[in-house]
């Protein structure tokens, strides 16, 4: 083997040696940067459904859970609150629940799947502040003597009845939202989760 030989054995060794370094090299420094992209555990967290026990929601109660971000109501409503909703089919801007601010099976008057409880998101659908509740009604609201119970939004005066219906001339453009949900069972409920053709 002559010296030019030797030289260009060693070169060679030298190269894969290097490439192998670099390449090994390279994927030590791309893995964080790859799994940086990926969604974290947390991240999928908010995403996920959300298993509810309202066995302690009694009548005319609301609890707020969080869910993707956003807080979600339940209102276990009287039949005073139920009953106020054919008051107010008059007065608000989408009686029917015709746009699409709901699943399919909540598209009734009272916007839910059992009647008395209702699930909504409690964003206001104007500018995104959260409402507040009134149920207290009439005078005692401190609203209007004729105010038959249901939420306002503080920041542009927005008012919803007790399903969750914009009222007409309001600045929110649309009903507050309904989650998809179900019932696991009478006290529990999953939201973010709904039965296959449902």
């Amino acid at each position: 083997m002559s010296g030019d030989e030797k030289v260009d054995c060693g070169r060679r060794r030298l190269l894969v040696t290097t490439a192998a370094i670099g390449g090994v090299g390279g994927v030590v420094v791309a893995t964080p940067f790859v799994k940086s992209m990926l969604p974290s555990e947390r991240a999928k967290a908010a995403g996920a459904p959300v298993e509810v026990d309202i066995s302690k929601l009694g009548p005319g109660e609301m609890m707020t859970v969080e869910w993707r971000g956003k807080p979600v109501w339940i209102i276990n409503r009287t039949p005073e609150m139920l009953e106020s909703l054919k008051k107010t089919d008059g007065l608000v801007s989408d009686p029917q629940s015709k746009k699409d601010m709901q699943p399919k099976y909540c598209q009734n008057e009272t916007r839910s799947i059992k009647p008395n409880l209702l699930v909504a998101v409690g964003i206001c659908t104007h500018l995104g502040c959260s409402p507040t509740d009134k149920f207290k009604t009439g005078a005692e609201s401190g609203i209007a003597s004729d105010w038959p119970g249901g939420f306002i939004c503080p920041c542009h005066g927005s008012t919803f009845d007790m399903a969750g219906r914009v009222y007409k001339s309001k600045p929110a453009p649309d009903n507050l939202e309904v989650p998809p949900h179900m019932y696991l069972s009478d006290t529990r409920i999953v939201i973010g989760e709904e039965k296959k053709g449902a």
